[in-house]
């Protein structure tokens, strides 16, 4: 619906903003949140914190919209909520919503590694009342794929913003508070990671991940 529709096209837009001026050689001292932050300091904006502050805005925005959504807000510990608890609701939806667009993002470093992640987040997604959403994703996935792996396309920041945010407004919408702290825990706990940790380092070394993510790819 809507939210899908606003997290999408808002982390998609920044992304490809990203991918655009984020390419240019005064952008590309900055790495990670932690460089973005210290290009701040010293009074520089640079692509890559416009983008982590539009997809925060896409998954507020699209949070907002997902509380408004009757199926929503039957969830049963949302009916005992007032207006402080369900103001809380909304940002840890746009959290959810923010940090899986960013997962998908930093997984995206090898053809086909944020698509094929996309797709195993989204299949236990597809049923229910809500499951349309992440079926959307999971189509759109999965129409790339081909094309992906054998590089003629590239995802990007763009593609792989998108269909994280999407996919984290799937989640959102069918997880209640308790479940929106715990998918936005792990989330920051896999982008802090991310700081200090190589996720293809960790892919290589683990079998079974290291064999799904080069399936279908050319060889290095």
């Amino acid at each position: 619906g809507g939210a899908a529709l606003v997290a999408g096209l808002g982390a998609g837009g920044v992304g490809l903003y990203d991918d655009v001026v984020g390419a240019r050689p005064e952008q590309k001292t900055a790495k990670g949140f932690a460089g973005h932050l210290a290009a701040l300091r010293e009074g520089r904006v640079t692509a890559g914190l416009v983008k982590v502050v539009g997809v925060g805005a896409a998954g507020l925005g699209a949070a907002a919209l997902l509380a408004a959504d009757p199926r929503v807000a039957a969830h049963p510990r949302r009916q005992r909520h007032g207006a402080f608890g369900r103001g809380v609701d909304v940002l840890l939806g746009a959290g959810v919503i923010a940090g899986t667009a960013n997962l998908l993002n930093l997984l995206d470093l090898r053809p086909g590694r944020a698509l094929k992640s996309g797709l195993l987040l989204a299949a236990p997604l597809t049923g229910g009342p809500q499951g349309g959403i992440a079926a959307g994703a999971a189509g759109a996935a999965a129409g790339l794929l081909r094309d992906d792996l054998a590089e003629d396309v590239m995802l990007g920041d763009s593609g792989a913003n998108a269909l994280g945010a999407v996919l984290g407004v799937a989640l959102a919408a069918r997880t209640g508070p308790l479940g929106r702290a715990g998918l936005l825990a792990v989330l920051a706990g896999l982008t802090a990671a991310s700081e200090k940790v190589s996720f293809t380092a960790v892919i290589q070394r683990t079998p079974g991940l290291r064999e799904l993510d080069a399936l279908g790819r050319r060889a290095d």
